[in-house]
C-alpha cells in the first residue's frame, strides 16, 4: 500500500505523510508481543458468489471456503466476519448440505464441524450472509481513513459529477468486512469470484475473467478466477462505468480502468507499467508471475494505493490531464511502488504485520529502482535521499524498531519507518554485499518462499546464502533495532607524518553504538584512492599516507548510509566534490553548504556553476536555494534565470525559475511572462502569471479573467484565484467560489482558505459570505479523520480571523452565521 502522503505521494488530502496517531495513555501494549497469528486451519480456496445493493449499501453473498487442518486434528472453526448478517452456515457433503451449530459474536464465526478432521484433511463450508460495510465500525490508520472493507460510492447517483462505483480495501484485515475468510497475512488461497451487477457497469478482480452471462432482469454475472493462492487482505473487487485500455507484456493483458473523460491520457499516466514489469522482472531474475495485472482508479479512495494481487487499486489523484502530465507524472513512483508489490507482497507475503518490512520496505525500494533503470542513478540517488530525509525529519522515528512486536495496533506498523527507513536500509544492504550478490539474494529469497509467507529471518538467511557471510550484526542492527548513528566527522591532514586522519565520532543519545562499513575517498586531483574500513566505536581514529594534503578527503563515497551526520569541509573541498566526486548527494551537500554562503562570491560563481548542472535535481534545489534578497547573486544569476525560465527542458524548472525572475519585478521581462501563461503546462502558466502581477496587476488580473473561463488546474488555477481574490472584485463571487467548491481534498485548497476569507471579509454580499464559509466548513469536515487534528486548528482560526472583520465592521447577522460554524470552545470571546 502506498501512503496517502503529501509529500510525494500528493494524495489528494495532502497535509501529512504519516498522520500521527493520537498518544494514548494505555501502555499496556508495550508488554503484549505482537506472535504470528496461529494457523490451526488453513485456507485452500474461496469461492464467492455476490449480488449488490445499491440502495442500502449492501452486499449479499454466498461463500464456499475450503479449508484443511494446518497439522493438529480438529473439530472447530474460526473465521472472521465482521458486522454480518449471517443466515446460514453448512458443510459441504458432496452436493448436500449439512447444517452445522456456530456462535457469532459480530466480528467472529466459531463453528463447531461435523466431526473432527485430520491435518492436511480438506473439508468446504458453506455461509449465506449479508454484508453491511456503512454499519461496520472499524478502526483506520494513517494509511487509510477508515476501514470498512467494501465501499460503495455514490451508489444511488445523488452526487452531481461522481461516478457511482464499488471497490474494496482489504489491507489490513477488512476483507473479513465482505466475505467470512480467516483474515491473516499468513493464509494464502486461490479463488474464484462470481459478480452480479447492473449490466451497465464494468467489474475487475483478481485473476482472469473467464465468462459473462446476461441476466433477465437487466444485470449482467462476471465470473473472475484466481488459480494462484494469495492472501485474502489481497482479494479485490471493483464495479463501475469505466474506460478500459489495454497494454500486454510477453501476452499477459496489462490494462487500465479509468474515468472515461482520461481515456485519451491513460497511457501517458499508466503506460510505463509494461516497462516496470521488464525491470522489476530483470532485476528479481523472476518474471512477473501472475496471470495479468491491471490497475483501476477510484474515486474517495481511503489511501494512495493498494496492491491488490493482479489488479492495484489507485486513488482518483492519479488521473491527470494532458497539461498536468506535462509536468511529469505526479503519479509514476506511486505506479512503481504497486508494482513491485506483485513480488513483495503479493508473491511472497509478510507472515505478521510486525514484519511488514518484507513488503513495503522493498515497495518503497522499487520506486528508486524504477528511476535508477529509467532516468539513470542521479534520479535514483536523488529519491532514496528523499526517503531518507523523510525518515530523519521526524525524531520519533528514531524509536521504533523496523521489525516491531511491540505496537498498540497493527496500523501503527505502516509509518516512516517501514516505508523511507526500510527502503534506506535495503539500500546500504546493497551498496555493502554488491549489486549481484544482492538481486541474487532477492531471487533466492522469492523463490523459496514463493506463494508462502516470509518474515525478515528469512530474508536474512537468503542473504547469508547468496554471500557466504553472517549478517546477524547488519539484521540486529536495522532491522531488530532502531535509531540511526549520529555522526561529527573531522578531517585533519599532518604535514610532518604525511598522514590524513579521519575522526568520527558517534554522537546519537544512549549507549547503542552502531557498527559501520563505509568507504573513505581521498582526492588528490583527479586520482581516487578508496579505503574501505569500519566505524564500530563511540570514537574511531583512522589514518591514511598522503605525500601531500588532499584535495578532499569524502567519508560514505558511496552516499548511501542513513545517518545524521557533521564535517568540517571547507567551501574549497564542497566545491572540489561537486566536480570529481560527483554523484547527486556529493553534488547537492556542496550546493547546500555553498547556498548558505551567498555574501561570498566564491559560493556565488558555485551557485551559477551549478544552475547549469546536467541534473535536473540539482539545477531545481539550487534555484530553490537562492536568496534574491542578495544584492551581489540578484545581478549575478540573473541572466541565467531568464534562460533558465525560457530553455530549460524541465517544465517545472522553467516555472520556478520565471517565479524568481519575478521577483526582479522588471517589466523587461513582461513579454516573457505573458507568453508562459499560455504554456501547456498549468505550473509554467501559472508561475508567469503571479510574476506577471508583480509588474503589471492590471494586465496580470485581466488575464486571470480570461483563464478563469477555460479549464485550469494546479498552480494555474491557485494563481488565477489569488489575483482575482486579491482584487476583491465582487463581480467574481461565484468563478472563485465555484472553483474552490470543484477543488478535490488537496494542500492547494488548504492554502486556498486564507484567500478565501481575505475575499470574504471585503465582500458586502451576504448570500456570498454565506457561501464562502459553508464551503470553508463543508472542507474542513471533509478531510478525513485521521489528519483533522492537524488542520482543524488553522481553517477554524481563519475562519475567526473573519468573524473579527466582520465582528469589527459591525455585521451581527454575518458574525452569527460564521460563530455557528465553529465549534463551542472557538466561539469564546465572541
Amino acid at each position: 500500500m502506498r501512503r496517502i502522503s503529501l509529500v510525494s505521494l500528493l494524495i489528494i488530502t495532502g497535509f501529512s505523510l504519516f498522520a500521527q496517531r493520537t498518544a494514548s495513555s494505555d501502555t499496556a501494549w508495550k508488554k503484549e508481543y505482537r506472535e504470528t497469528a496461529t494457523r490451526i486451519n488453513d485456507l485452500v480456496h474461496t469461492k464467492l458468489d455476490v449480488k449488490f445493493d445499491f440502495d442500502k449499501s449492501y452486499l449479499y453473498g454466498k461463500a464456499w471456503v475450503t479449508l484443511k487442518p494446518h497439522f493438529y486434528t480438529t473439530d472447530s472453526l474460526t473465521l472472521d466476519a465482521k458486522g454480518m448478517n449471517i443466515h446460514k452456515i453448512a458443510i459441504m457433503n458432496g452436493t448436500k448440505l449439512k447444517e452445522l451449530q456456530y456462535e457469532y459474536d459480530g466480528w467472529q464465526l466459531r463453528i463447531t464441524l461435523d466431526k473432527k478432521y485430520k491435518g492436511g484433511e480438506p473439508y468446504t463450508v458453506y455461509i449465506d450472509y449479508t454484508s453491511k460495510p456503512n454499519e461496520v465500525k472499524v478502526k483506520g490508520s494513517a494509511a487509510i481513513s477508515n476501514a470498512k472493507g467494501l465501499y460503495f460510492i455514490n451508489p444511488k447517483g445523488e452526487e452531481k459529477n461522481k461516478p457511482t462505483q464499488i471497490w474494496t480495501q482489504g489491507e489490513t484485515e477488512a476483507s473479513s468486512v465482505w466475505f467470512p475468510t480467516i483474515d491473516k497475512p499468513n493464509q494464502k488461497t486461490t479463488e474464484e469470484i462470481y459478480m452480479t451487477v447492473p449490466d451497465k457497469y464494468v467489474t475487475l478482480s483478481n485473476g482472469l475473467l473467464l465468462s459473462k452471462k446476461k441476466n433477465a432482469d437487466g444485470t449482467r454475472t462476471d465470473y473472475w478466477k484466481m488459480d494462484l493462492p494469495h492472501a485474502p487482505y489481497l482479494f479485490f473487487m471493483g464495479v463501475g462505468d469505466f474506460a478500459v485500455i489495454k497494454d500486454s507484456w510477453k501476452g499477459k493483458e496489462v490494462s487500465y480502468y479509468v474515468d472515461k473523460e482520461y481515456a485519451s491520457v491513460a497511457r501517458k499516466i499508466f503506460g510505463l507499467t509494461p516497462e516496470m514489469i521488464t525491470c522489476y522482472s530483470k532485476l528479481t531474475g523472476v518474471d512477473f508471475p501472475w496471470a495479468k495485472y491491471a490497475q483501476i482508479t477510484g474515486h474517495d479512495y481511503v489511501s494512495g494505493a493498494m496492491e491488490n494481487t493482479t489488479t492495484t487499486l489507485h486513488s482518483d489523484a492519479a488521473q491527470q490531464d494532458a497539461r498536468e502530465l506535462a509536468d511529469g507524472n505526479r503519479w509514476e513512483d506511486v505506479i512503481s511502488h504497486e508494482l513491485f508489490h506483485q513480488w513483495f507482497g503479493d508473491y511472497v507475503t509478510t507472515e505478521s504485520w510486525s514484519n511488514i518490512t518484507v513488503n513495503e520496505s522493498f515497495a518503497d525500494y522499487g520506486e528508486t529502482l524504477w528511476r535508477e533503470y529509467k532516468y539513470g542513478k542521479d534520479d535514483g540517488d536523488e529519491h532514496i535521499f528523499g526517503n531518507r530525509q523523510s525518515y530523519l525529519s521526524n525524531p520519533g522515528n528514531a524509536k521504533k524498531d523496523l521489525v516491531r512486536f511491540y505496537y498498540s495496533d497493527k496500523e501503527d506498523v505502516f509509518d516512516q519507518v517501514s516505508y523511507p527507513k526500510g527502503g534506506s536500509i535495503l539500500h546500504m544492504l546493497r551498496t555493502f554485499v554488491g549489486d549481484s550478490a544482492f538481486f541474487k539474494a532477492l531471487n533466492v529469497y522469492l523463490t523459496t518462499h514463493k506463494f508462502k509467507s516470509a518474515e525478515a529471518h528469512n530474508l536474512r538467511l537468503a542473504f547469508e546464502e547468496v554471500t557466504g557471510r553472517d549478517l546477524n550484526w547488519f539484521f540486529n542492527q536495522w532491522y531488530f533495532g532502531s535509531g540511526h548513528p549520529s555522526l561529527d566527522i573531522n578531517y585533519n591532514y599532518d604535514d610532518a607524518t604525511k598522514k590524513v586522519s579521519v575522526i568520527v565520532k558517534q554522537t546519537q543519545s544512549g549507549d547503542k553504538l552502531f557498527k559501520i562499513p563505509v568507504a573513505i575517498d581521498i582526492y588528490s586531483g583527479t586520482n581516487k584512492v578508496r579505503n574501505n574500513i569500519w566505524v564500530k566505536n563511540k570514537v574511531d581514529t583512522f589514518y591514511f599516507d598522503a605525500t601531500q594534503k588532499p584535495d578532499l578527503v569524502n567519508f560514505d563515497g558511496e552516499k548511501t548510509l542513513l545517518c545524521s551526520k557533521k564535517e568540517n569541509k571547507t567551501l574549497d573541498e564542497y566545491i572540489f566534490q561537486y566536480k570529481y566526486a560527483g554523484n547527486f548527494v556529493d553534488r547537492r551537500e556542496a550546493v547546500d553548504f555553498a547556498s548558505k554562503k551567498q555574501d561570498d562570491p566564491k559560493a556565488v560563481e558555485f551557485l551559477k556553476t551549478a544552475l547549469k548542472d546536467k541534473y535536473e535535481g540539482i539545477r531545481s534545489f539550487t534555484l530553490g536555494r537562492l536568496d534574491i534578497k542578495k544584492e551581489n547573486l540578484k545581478q549575478a544569476v540573473e541572466t541565467i534565470l531568464a534562460d533558465m525560465a525560457k530553455n530549460d527542458p524541465k517544465r517545472t524548472i522553467r516555472a520556478n525559475a520565471i517565479t524568481k525572475l519575478g521577483q526582479y519585478k522588471n517589466p523587461q521581462y513582461a513579454s516573457l511572462f505573458k507568453s508562459a501563461i499560455n504554456d501547456s503546462s498549468y505550473s509554467v502558466a501559472g508561475s508567469a502569471l503571479n510574476a506577471l502581477s508583480e509588474i503589471d496587476s492590471a494586465a496580470a488580473l485581466n488575464e486571470a479573467k480570461r483563464l478563469s473561463t477555460v479549464s485550469a488546474k494546479g498552480d494555474l488555477e491557485d494563481a488565477i484565484t489569488t489575483i482575482i481574490v486579491a482584487s476583491g472584485d465582487e463581480a467574481s463571487a461565484d468563478m472563485i467560489l465555484s472553483s474552490f467548491e470543484k477543488m478535490g481534498l488537496s494542500q492547494r485548497k488548504f492554502t486556498l482558505v486564507q484567500s478565501i476569507c481575505n475575499f470574504l471579509a471585503k465582500s458586502t454580499n451576504p448570500a456570498t459570505v454565506k457561501r464562502g464559509v459553508d464551503d470553508i466548513a463543508q472542507f474542513r469536515e471533509d478531510i478525513p479523520e485521521a489528519f483533522r487534528g492537524q488542520t482543524d486548528g488553522p481553517i477554524n482560526g481563519m475562519l475567526k480571523g473573519l468573524l473579527q472583520k466582520k465582528k469589527d465592521a459591525g455585521l451581527t447577522e454575518q458574525v452569527e452565521y460564521i460563530k455557528s460554524k465553529l465549534p463551542e470552545d472557538e466561539k469564546k470571546g465572541f
